[in-house]
């Protein structure tokens, strides 16, 4: 018969767990920035896209160098209608 007690496991210590938990941490930052500027070039691929002439933003900006302030004054009212249906 075995009478020896069994060796109890380890417990990480503090340093260790603090250790981990900065890894961790910096493992989600890389990943959170990676997903950022993937999401950052999908957003300029579209503006550079609609850029091009005959796309709806190459048409704005044309009509907002043409008149200014008109552009102002409807952007100003579209914010207004949307501001009161919330």
């Amino acid at each position: 018969m075995n009478t020896e007690k069994p060796q109890p496991i380890p417990q990480p210590g503090m340093a260790e767990r603090a250790i981990d938990a900065a890894t961790d941490v910096s493992r989600t930052i890389t990943e959170l920035t990676a997903a950022l500027r993937s999401a950052a070039d999908r957003l300029s691929e579209a503006v550079a896209t609609a850029r091009q002439p005959g796309k709806p933003l190459a048409t704005v900006s044309a009509i907002t160098r043409e008149a200014p302030l008109t552009s102002l004054l409807v952007a100003f009212l579209f914010g207004i209608a949307v501001a009161r249906r919330r």
